[in-house]
C-alpha cells in the first residue's frame, strides 16, 4: 500500500496503522526483511501524518490571520468620505 493509496488515507487511519507498525517493531520476533518492510511502511505513514498536520496548521494559521485582520478593521475608525 503506497503512493496514491497513502494519499487517500485519513490522518486517523494513518496514525492508527503507524501505531500498529511501531507496536510490531517493538515486540520483535520478525525477520530482518519483515522489520525493514515495517520500518519503510512506518516512514510512509509518518509522512502522511505530517502532511495532514501541516495542512491543519496552515488552515489554523489562515483562520487566525483572518481573525486578526477583522479585529484590526474593527479597531480602526471609519474614514469619512
Amino acid at each position: 500500500m503506497t503512493g496514491k493509496v497513502d494519499e487517500a488515507l485519513g490522518y486517523e487511519q494513518a496514525r492508527d496503522e503507524l501505531i500498529e507498525v511501531v507496536r510490531r517493531l517493538e515486540a520483535g520476533g520478525t525477520t530482518l526483511e519483515e522489520s525493514l518492510a515495517l520500518w519503510e511502511r512506518g516512514e510512509e505513514l509518518a509522512r502522511v501524518c505530517r502532511r495532514w498536520l501541516e495542512g491543519a496548521r496552515a488552515r489554523l494559521d489562515a483562520a487566525l490571520a483572518r481573525e486578526e485582520d477583522a479585529a484590526r478593521g474593527e479597531d480602526e475608525p471609519e474614514k469619512a468620505g
